[in-house]
């Protein structure tokens, strides 16, 4: 196995307050992305209480050849979901809340209304709290996409590009680079508040089609972004074809801004919803 560089290397100790929220999601029946994709910030930001819900089930109905969350045929949506993660929220006491979820195109609406039912459950039960939701491109369906939008009203709409468009077809399964670019432009002529979006380096990209894809979200009219290593979950999905150094990671933050993004966050253990709180602290400001 390669060695890894010093700056991809954590050190993990024991935290009463990750402990807790651990606690706290399995007795609920809740899932996070911050487990099923086997996130390597999860300690770190459990213990701050910032924590990425993943709601309509445990496996996607896509299997990307970067995400460690398992494929296959989910079970129906819990009608009981929505009230379960706004318990949490309230008893976490959370400012901010990021919501996703597995691409379910098993589902007439992909997941759209149940999208909605959980940000009105947050809503009810925390007023005040700010919600973003990461969500699957629902096949570029603006109907389901204005029902996020204008029913749901998130402060914050993310969907990730991932990746480079060349890169595409390879890493994403399912998707289209300029679907998504489409699923942004959308959000961005409708929504009510920031929208973001976030790229994996280390799959293979030139700098040249990073800035390109900056370039392709600002004119989506993309403002935020994230930027992170990519790492192998397992021998079964895509190789590492670089690990990115800390100083390149600055080059791109630079990259971005000169692109015309207002919010950049990038380094090696940066995904898309590390520190999402700070985004929309710059809002409120």
């Amino acid at each position: 196995m390669r060695q890894l560089p010093v700056w991809l290397k954590q050190q993990f100790s024991p935290d009463g307050v990750a402990r807790q929220v651990e606690g706290l999601i399995e007795g609920l029946d809740l899932t996070t992305v911050c487990q099923s994709a086997v996130c390597p910030n999860l300690r770190e930001c459990w213990s701050l209480r910032q924590l990425t819900f993943m709601i309509l089930g445990e496996r996607c109905t896509r299997s990307c050849g970067f995400c460690a969350v398992p494929s296959g045929r989910p079970g129906p949506p819990a009608e009981d979901e929505p009230d379960r993660v706004a318990d949490a929220v309230a008893r976490l006491a959370l400012k901010h809340v990021v919501i996703t979820s597995v691409a379910r195109d098993d589902l007439a609406d992909e997941g759209a209304r149940h999208f909605v039912r959980v940000i009105h459950a947050i809503r009810r039960r925390v007023p005040g709290v700010t919600v973003e939701t990461l969500i699957p491109d629902l096949h570029g369906r603006e109907a389901l996409l204005a029902q996020v939008l204008d029913e749901g009203r998130p402060d914050v709409f993310a969907h990730n590009v991932e990746t480079v468009e060349r890169l595409t077809p390879v890493v994403r399964s399912h998707a289209a680079y300029r679907r998504s670019l489409g699923v942004l432009r959308f959000a961005a002529q409708r929504q009510h508040g920031l929208v973001k979006s976030g790229i994996m380096v280390g799959l293979g990209e030139s700098a040249g089609e990073v800035r390109d894809t900056f370039e392709d979200l600002v004119a989506a009219g993309v403002t935020h972004v994230t930027i992170g290593q990519y790492l192998r979950p397992s021998s079964a999905h895509l190789p590492v074809l670089e690990q990115v150094s800390p100083a390149r990671f600055a080059d791109y933050e630079a990259m971005a801004r000169e692109a015309g993004l207002s919010w950049v966050k990038s380094g090696p253990f940066v995904r898309s919803s590390y520190h999402a709180i700070d985004a929309i602290e710059t809002v409120h400001a």
